[in-house]
């Protein structure tokens, strides 16, 4: 790749990023909007820095500044009543669980219910999802665990996709979980059972937010060089690369989640502002567009074999 050519991929991060600004406008249907907002800074959003990189080395990190990752001295006041679920979140959240099973044409059994990440944690913001664990036992419902977990991920997209859901300030995102699965997190709650299953402890160290913001631009600078070679032709490199690159970033983020400093890793970091900027998703869109050209290449012209 020259010089101009690459100079040139780094331009269309803008035009991407005003895209991502654009789709977060949409309106979202809103499941819940019970306690109070307890005013700043629990609601404060991030200003964008006039200091930021410029697009591709370190880019679109002028979305997300540094004090948007700060650890609080207390849970989300709207979603916990010391340390203790809110009632009326909880019967939400149980509903919105049942709606979900009702939904499968599968019969399953759940284990329990949990929330984690950082809703069930100190370090929530703004761009703070909940995040729904659903427990089963994938053994009781199919031998196949690899299919069975392709079946539950691919449900789980479309109903998070089909249901723009809200409690309060916060998307819902269902995820289904086996019950044999390992899950690295400071913070767990059984929704089932209104119980901690790990309390989340105050974090007293300091976020190394100058290395995570060095890991995620790098791969962010990955990213954006990949969109040119799948433009350039090159689909079987580009995808071998998305491939590699999103093992990669699966690494990293739980490299993070299993240290000492868990959710306020570096690398925890890292991944979440690559979640925020639409890195993640931009490398999603990579490979399906790749996959969808593949199959049109793959099908025979005018239906002749």
């Amino acid at each position: 790749m020259s010089w101009n050519e690459y100079v040139s991929s780094l331009h269309e991060v803008g035009a991407y990023q005003k895209k991502i600004r654009r789709s977060r406008r949409k309106k979202i249907k809103t499941y819940y909007k019970g306690v109070q907002d307890p005013g700043p800074p629990y609601t404060k959003k991030p200003t964008r820095s006039r200091g930021s990189a410029p697009p591709g080395f370190g880019a679109m990190g002028e979305e997300v500044e540094k004090e948007s990752f700060e650890a609080h001295t207390q849970l989300e006041p709207t979603v916990w009543d010391d340390k203790k679920l809110r009632p009326p979140i909880r019967a939400r959240l149980m509903e919105i669980v049942q709606d979900f099973i009702d939904g499968l044409s599968k019969d399953i059994e759940i284990r329990d219910v949990h929330i984690t990440g950082s809703l069930a944690n100190y370090n929530w913001s703004s761009y703070s999802d909940l995040d729904l664990h659903i427990i089963v036992d994938y053994l009781n419902v199919d031998d196949n665990v690899a299919r069975l977990k392709a079946y539950f991920d691919e449900e789980r997209m479309n109903w998070n996709n089909e249901n723009d859901i809200k409690i309060g300030d916060y998307e819902v995102e269902i995820y289904v979980q086996d019950a044999g699965e390992v899950h690295f997190s400071g913070g767990i709650y059984s929704v089932l059972n209104e119980k901690w299953i790990v309390e989340p402890i105050p974090y007293e160290g300091e976020i190394d937010f100058a290395t995570a913001r060095k890991k995620s631009d790098d791969i962010t600078t990955q990213v954006n060089l990949l969109g040119h070679v799948m433009r350039s032709g090159s689909r079987n490199t580009g995808l071998k690369s998305i491939d590699r690159l999103k093992r990669k970033i699966r690494r990293m983020r739980r490299a993070g989640l299993a240290s000492d400093d868990r959710e306020f890793s570096p690398e925890n970091i890292a991944f979440k502002i690559l979640r925020r900027e639409g890195i993640l998703k931009k490398l999603n869109d990579l490979k399906y567009n790749a996959e969808e050209k593949e199959i049109d290449l793959a099908e025979p012209e005018d239906g002749i074999p």
